[in-house]
């Protein structure tokens, strides 16, 4: 990773432009009129992503430091793929009031925050009060970019097996972050509560028992409405889909209940839950978070789009909405080329972040978290050499002659 000037630095006039006495000017109008803070500063294109190292990925609790790899690596993945900025930061604390306290301090330096790597149960805190604390968007990619490519897919897989989505019956193994956002993304996308069934390391969630709160207790209310008990062997039977998130093992004997011709997400990495040759076995499709395997659910399918179309209009959430119509996006590339080994694009695919940008910052309008109309995508995203460069429209000038000049309002 690097940083670089967007203007040259070669003259006298060049720097009296890009500080003083120029930013001066910047700067007053700004404290006069707030709102021309995303015009003339970076933060309409910059993310910071954001990690305690508690989670990270298959890693668990490795703290900070070992956890900025993976943090630089997310930058560089943003900037490839959706040509926005970011800058990894490691917090050295894994107190809830801490890391909250942290990101809402530091919020005016970003046009959104990218959570990362966080553990469960606190990162449905952090993030559900951070979102509602701060006016640009929050978004803990291990949720909710797990989540919107996994409905992508699976949005495919019943078309290409001609099943009714909304009738599938869907049980989701592991209820951590992935699993929690899965389940209520697949709801929100219209598969009904009452044919899905959550299973956490005790065995099926049902309204009935008494260990749960929390999300949990929450996903107890609205899923398993039959109140089927047991483990996941029990869940399985006639089950239409698994979506592994466990990290788990599943018995081979527990998948001979699944309905002919499942659905079998095992997302566990590196080590799927269950091997692909023995889903092969149960199911007509396959999926794992694997790249050495078909039909990879990868979260850089979504993250890039999703940021990119919410900075466009300057969204200040990112909303159920935008996440359907980010997976949408994604499952839309591919719909007419679908076959059992290829129901999502690949993460190299310089059509996934344009069409999830248009596609998100479309929802945002919808939904009224937009400050701003997008310009089309077409002409903030350009994919050379597989890199997206980004050429954003001109902010309103400013003039650095004559004490006391103001830009114009931006319309």
């Amino acid at each position: 990773m690097t940083m670089s000037a967007t203007v040259p630095l070669a003259s006298r006039d060049d720097l009296s432009l890009a500080y003083t006495p120029g930013v001066a000017r910047v700067c007053e109008a700004i404290a006069e009129d707030e709102s021309l803070y995303s015009d003339y500063t970076w933060t309409s294109n910059t993310v910071a992503v954001v990690t305690d190292g508690s989670a990270v990925l298959g890693l668990g609790n490795i703290g900070p430091k070992a956890a900025m790899p993976v943090m630089e690596g997310k930058s560089v993945l943003f900037k490839q793929f959706g040509g926005v900025d970011s800058i990894p930061i490691v917090l050295d604390t894994q107190d809830v009031e801490g890391i909250i306290a942290t990101v809402e301090a530091m919020a005016p330096s970003f046009g959104g925050i990218n959570l990362e790597d966080i553990s469960a149960p606190r990162c449905f805190e952090i993030e559900r009060r951070l979102d509602a604390a701060l006016d640009i968007p929050v978004f803990h990619d291990d949720q909710h970019g797990t989540a919107v490519v996994t409905l992508a897919a699976l949005r495919n897989a019943a078309k290409l097996l001609g099943r009714t989505f909304g009738e599938l019956r869907v049980v989701v193994s592991g209820a951590g972050a992935a699993g929690v956002a899965i389940t209520n993304t697949l709801m929100a996308a219209g598969v009904q509560g009452a044919n899905m069934i959550v299973v956490d390391s005790r065995g099926i969630i049902h309204a009935e028992r008494g260990d749960l709160g929390g999300m949990k207790a929450e996903l107890a209310a609205v899923t398993n409405v039959s109140g089927r008990s047991g483990g996941i062997a029990e869940a399985l039977i006639g089950a239409d889909v698994l979506v592994g998130v466990s990290g788990g093992s599943i018995p081979e004997e527990a998948l001979a209940g699944m309905a002919p011709g499942a659905i079998i997400f095992a997302l566990a990495n590196p080590t799927p839950e269950v091997p692909p040759a023995t889903a092969h076995k149960y199911a007509a499709i396959v999926a794992t978070g694997r790249s050495d395997f078909p039909n990879q659910i990868n979260n850089v399918l979504a993250f890039p789009g999703i940021f990119r179309g919410a900075l466009d209009v300057r969204a200040t959430t990112i909303t159920d909405r935008m996440k359907v119509a980010a997976a949408d996006a994604i499952a839309a590339i591919v719909a007419d080329d679908l076959r059992p080994e290829a129901i999502v694009p690949s993460p190299l695919d310089p059509r996934v972040a344009p069409a999830v940008a248009a596609a998100v910052a479309a929802a945002a309008i919808e939904d009224g978290v937009a400050r701003r109309s997008a310009a089309p995508v077409a002409d903030t995203i350009a994919i050379e050499d597989g890199v997206a460069h980004l050429s954003a429209a001109p902010a309103p000038a400013v003039s650095i002659s004559g004490a006391g000049t103001r830009p114009e309002p931006t319309p």
